[in-house]
């Protein structure tokens, strides 16, 4: 999948939990460089990182700033646990600029903020609204690996909330070192995990306050 490229790549019709997602690029605003640039999706994982990408709804709007600057807030966290993040919306990219120079709770918003005027990065994640031309508040997780291990929707009317999305990224990061556990409700880092066996099986209390 491309967006502003080589319309002709084949994909899946849309992103699985669990599977490969294929190649996109899009157009973005660099707010670091204060110029344009491109977000390559491949590049990304070449990199070695995970892929944070936060599908909202529009600039200039109302929720919308307030989820970005939010994101900001955590942005460095995520960058130390080895994260792209990257906003999208189908606005355009000199639409993102004006809005980051304008709107001033985005004034600490370092990550980059990708453009899909198409709709088709939007569509192939889930998120996309035909009737309004916009996204829905989206929030995918990707492993260096490409995997899609994380997905979270919301409507237009209801934020999310970054401290979460820290959260699961730590334990998705946790994971991928430690394949054969699992983290529980509210897990953060230092805290048990759970070894999945028939020897758990009605014991999970046991393990978590043995």
């Amino acid at each position: 999948m491309s967006c502003g490229h080589d319309h002709s790549v084949e994909f899946l019709p849309e992103a699985r939990i669990g599977q490969k997602v294929e190649n996109f690029v899009l157009e973005a605003f660099d707010p670091e460089d204060c110029g344009f640039c491109e977000v390559d999706f491949e590049k990304i994982q070449k990199e070695g990182k995970w892929t944070i990408l936060f599908f909202y709804p529009a600039d200039f709007t109302f929720v919308c700033p307030t989820e970005l600057a939010d994101l900001a807030t955590k942005h460095a966290e995520l960058e130390k646990l080895g994260c792209e993040v990257v906003s999208v919306s189908t606005d355009t990219k000199f639409v993102h600029l004006a809005w980051k120079t304008d709107e001033r709770l985005l004034q600490d918003v370092k990550f980059k903020m990708a453009a899909d005027p198409t709709g088709q990065v939007s569509d192939f994640f889930g998120v996309y609204d035909a009737e309004t031309g916009m996204a829905l508040r989206g929030t995918f997780i990707i492993n260096p690996e490409g995997v899609l291990v994380s997905s979270e929707v919301n409507f237009y009317n209801v934020g999310r909330n970054a401290n979460e999305l820290l959260r699961k990224v730590e334990a998705n990061v946790y994971l991928k070192d430690h394949p054969f556990e699992a983290c529980p409700a509210k897990w953060t880092p230092g805290e048990k995990t759970l070894t999945p066996s028939e020897k758990l099986v009605g014991k999970v209390y046991e393990q978590l306050n043995d």
